[in-house]
């Protein structure tokens, strides 16, 4: 049984903000409780592993997207039941999408009009082509026997023609679970919250690592936390990107992610607050705990109301990183960010208006 939840930072590289921050303050008064030295004390060890040739690694997870390679062989699994819904798919180019705000800087920073504002990048047999959340892939014969499409509405109506536009989902025929959508009728964009990739067995490594399964009921939450958690570390790490906008298939806002570290390490107790004293069977000696590698995020749902005027500041804002994610994944994260943020002492829950949360990797 998961219990009390006791989480720090054991920085080596901290976000420095800036002065303009709106957030310091909050940093600043903070008052860290005489507890923590021990327990920092404690794990000190932990946030740093050696390697055989002596350097530091973190061993931070990559994502499925950050493992795709030319000329090899994958199998794509629905995360769900684990069907098989593409096989032996060998790419002859495995190639990053314009992602982000593209064409708001294309507009700012070129002097004419984007040649491909009303053009769709679409793979060609062979290709891959890497989203920030999904992947762009040809559609074969065999999509007939595993996917079933069905046709949704969008929420949103066009102005243009006053009535709602459609959008062709695509499911997992033996679980009918949403993998992702038609972008054409031989394209297909799949969520990598929703499947499994798996390489040719032949001793490679394998991708689903990221899915655990020690516990039938956390499996999905598991792999849900770690596959974003990997996206938001490569994400920030290569576009020096903290802000990110989790949108639904219609594009909206759902959830409001501001990454704040990405070497944290959290570490639960089991029995309340039994790590404070010494067992009672043993006495003098301090109860184990776990510690896993986290991110820290601060976060506001969409949802709420009292925070419109945010939100509508995050909207207009360029610098945040927009990331869509199929709705059911939208309002798993949105449960897993709530979960997380329950399971913190009162005092940490909040920085202003965000809301606290760890995602573990």
């Amino acid at each position: 049984m998961i219990s009390t939840f006791c989480s720090w930072v054991c920085s080596r590289s901290d976000h420095i903000l800036t002065t303009t921050d709106p957030l310091q303050s909050s940093f600043e008064s903070v008052q860290r409780p005489p507890l923590q030295a021990g327990l920092r004390s404690l794990l000190s060890p932990l946030p740093k592993r050696t390697a055989p040739n002596g350097e530091t690694n973190s061993e931070a997870p990559c994502s499925v997207i950050g493992q795709l390679r030319v000329a090899e062989t994958y199998s794509f699994l629905c995360q769900s039941c684990g069907s098989m819904v593409l096989q032996d798919r060998a790419f002859g180019r495995v190639l990053p999408l314009p992602n982000g705000n593209w064409n708001a800087l294309v507009d700012d920073w070129c002097c004419h009009p984007d040649p491909f504002a009303n053009r769709k990048l679409l793979p060609r047999d062979g290709d891959c082509l890497l989203g920030d959340t999904f992947l762009l892939l040809a559609r074969d014969s065999s999509c007939e026997q595993t996917l079933v499409r069905e046709e949704s509405t969008l929420q949103k109506a066009s102005a243009e023609h006053g009535r709602s536009s459609k959008r062709v989902m695509v499911s997992c025929r033996s679980c009918s679970a949403v993998l992702g959508q038609e972008v054409t009728a031989e394209v297909l964009k799949i969520y990598i919250t929703e499947i499994l990739v798996k390489p040719r067995e032949d001793g490679k490594c394998d991708l689903t690592r990221l899915s655990l399964v020690s516990q039938p009921n956390s499996e999905r939450q598991r792999f849900l936390e770690r596959t974003l958690a990997s996206r938001l570390v490569e994400l920030s790490s290569a576009q020096n990107t903290f802000r990110f906008s989790i949108q639904n298939p219609d594009d909206r806002a759902v959830i409001l992610l501001w990454l704040l570290n990405t070497d944290t390490l959290v570490a639960s107790f089991p029995g309340g607050d039994s790590f404070i004293s010494a067992d009672k069977d043993h006495p003098g000696e301090h109860q184990s705990c776990r510690a896993a590698q986290a991110v820290k995020v601060l976060y506001i749902l969409c949802s709420d109301s009292k925070l419109q005027d945010v939100v509508d500041v995050w909207e207009k804002d360029i610098g945040v990183h927009p990331l869509p994610l199929p709705q059911s994944s939208c309002e798993e994260l949105q449960k897993l960010l709530m979960s997380s943020t329950s399971r913190l002492p009162t005092f940490l829950r909040f920085m202003k208006s965000y809301q606290v949360a760890y995602m573990t990797m």
